[in-house]
């Protein structure tokens, strides 16, 4: 096992230099409950993992309904694993050992396809409904303009409504980790954002001292 957590290690050092935002699980059973947050763009997934194997968590996530785009490394290369692992759910494959250009140019194709999957798409809750791209929020007539920020906050928080999003997943997603922000901004948006709320019978609830989650009043 411990091949594997070096392959992560340098895996995570490569996509952080080349300007990624990463998070890290060495094993199947974290990296599944990590994935099945829905804040990730791309999963890259080795197949051998502790705890549990990596066409498992595909498996999973696929039933849960969680689309996000799975990169699936493996040792294996034969056709029948290969079918396996596309069959369970994973958008690409790729064989060890590989190139670093190989992974970047893998991940930014499966990076410009979630784009594309979120393109125009609007996004629905407790009867209110958010257009990303115009930054707009909407209860039947009413209309709220959002800035970019507090839209990126509430679309993190309606596309994983029912689930708590850490105050530092919210700052890796709407500002970047290389951002020099501070958490305290993340408690100033959405104090902002609680602000523009009050037209509708939705909430932003606190679980202290872990995050915050979107509730219906």
């Amino acid at each position: 096992m411990e091949d594997e957590k070096r392959l992560a290690d340098a895996l995570t050092y490569i996509l952080k230099k080349n300007n990624y935002g990463v998070d890290t699980a060495y094993d199947g059973e974290t990296g599944q409950a990590m994935a099945e947050t829905g804040v990730y763009d791309v999963i890259i997934l080795d197949r051998m993992l502790p705890y549990k194997e990596g066409v498992e968590i595909v498996k999973a996530l696929r039933t849960q309904g969680i689309s996000t785009p799975v990169l699936l490394l493996t040792a294996k290369d034969s056709v029948e694993n290969r079918i396996e692992g596309l069959d369970a759910g994973a958008d690409d494959y790729l064989i060890k050992p590989f190139s670093t250009g190989e992974l970047l140019a893998r991940v930014r194709a499966l990076g410009r396809r979630k784009l594309a999957q979120l393109g125009g798409e609007k996004i629905e809750a407790y009867g209110l409904t958010l257009d990303p791209l115009r930054c707009e929020l909407t209860k039947g007539e009413e209309v709220i303009k959002l800035t970019l920020k507090e839209s990126l906050l509430l679309e993190l928080l309606m596309r994983n409504v029912g689930q708590v999003i850490t105050k530092e997943q919210i700052l890796d997603r709407v500002w970047g980790l290389d951002s020099d922000v501070e958490i305290s901004n993340v408690e100033t948006y959405v104090h902002y954002l609680r602000k523009k709320l009050t037209f509708s019978e939705v909430s932003i609830g606190t679980i202290r001292g872990v995050g915050y989650c979107l509730k219906g009043i």
